[in-house]
């Protein structure tokens, strides 16, 4: 993920670690007289590992009948828009590839990524399946729409990465689904508070953690849409960006 689980979920995905190291030994070194052209900008085929894990989850999940017609809606719109800002405000100008956003295996990111997963993803899924045996129906259906949108922004990055869509549009995937996730996750939070005062099946101990588990949500997604994505990723990708454009302009 990419600021998604990643920064994309929510910064990188699958082999893309390995990629950019690639890309990197191409790019000339500061001070370097050589001028040599970055690599490529290559495909990567349908579908990652951790793409069609997502995938899964989405299906479960949508079979459940948890997940309202709303994200449903949310999730179609936002395949169809990334193709129409694709071809007409952020193109994929240059054959080559882009050159690493935060450089080469950065090892506080791939914490920072690996500490999103675990809270927006794996604890909120042992927490429905255990709502399941306890019969909190209702933790269960608070819980899902977040864990829905977190899985299809999962996978919409790896249909941005392996689409070979410019930069812009990668950033746009996570900055468009952490904001519409904060939503959710304040329905979820909500539901957890007046839990008690509802018809519940479950245990004291389960109402504790699920707002505790909520609260993490909350305030990891905010500090990563408004302490990350928008003032530190978004800005770097746009850099990026429009300097390739000027590249190829004076090229």
């Amino acid at each position: 993920m990419s600021g998604g689980v990643g920064p994309s979920s929510d910064i990188r995905l699958p082999k893309e670690e390995e990629e950019i190291h690639q890309r990197k030994a191409s790019f000339p070194k500061e001070g370097g007289t050589q001028s040599q052209k970055p690599p490529q900008r290559s495909r990567r085929g349908f579908f990652t590992f951790r793409q069609l894990n997502a995938l899964a989850v989405i299906i479960v999940l949508s079979a459940s009948g948890m997940v309202s017609i709303e994200d449903f809606a949310f999730v179609i719109f936002s395949l169809v828009y990334i193709y129409f800002i694709s071809r007409f405000a952020f193109p994929n100008h240059s054959p080559y590839a882009d050159p690493p956003v935060f450089g080469q295996r950065n090892r506080i990111l791939s914490l920072y990524v690996f500490i999103g997963a675990l809270v927006g993803l794996l604890f909120p899924i042992a927490y429905i399946f255990h709502g399941i045996f306890e019969g909190d129906k209702e933790g269960i259906k608070a819980a899902a729409p977040h864990v829905f949108l977190l899985s299809a922004q999962v996978f919409m990055e790896g249909v941005s990465f392996s689409g070979g869509f410019s930069l812009p549009i990668r950033v746009f995937v996570p900055v468009f689904y952490n904001a519409r996730r904060i939503f959710t996750i304040v329905e979820w939070l909500r539901s957890e508070i007046y839990k008690v005062e509802m018809e519940y099946g479950g245990s004291a101990r389960r109402v504790y953690i699920g707002r505790a588990l909520a609260v993490a949500n909350m305030a990891f997604w905010c500090f990563n849409l408004f302490g990350f994505l928008l003032p530190v990723y978004l800005p770097k990708a746009f850099k990026i960006y429009y300097s390739s454009s000027v590249r190829k302009a004076k090229d």
